[in-house]
């Protein structure tokens, strides 16, 4: 799943290291979200979405896999 978590963040003019302490995550978690290695749970989803002022989806963008659809 894709993310605009890093570009959100840098407009704000965040470091990651302050984003983690306002969203009560760590440094690492952030970091890892941004780069793809970690999808949050729903609640942190939820988190950053209050943070940022924005809904889930203009922050998260899932892309269905073909293997996933139905035929």
């Amino acid at each position: 799943m894709e993310n605009r978590v890093e570009q959100l963040r840098k407009e704000r003019m965040l470091n990651q290291e302050d984003f983690a302490k306002a969203i009560r995550v760590s440094r690492q978690t952030v970091s890892s979200i941004e780069n793809g290695k970690y999808n949050p749970s729903l609640e942190l989803a939820f988190m950053i979405s209050e943070f940022f002022g924005k809904p889930i989806e203009a922050i998260f963008i899932y892309e269905r896999s073909k293997k996933n659809e139905k035929t």
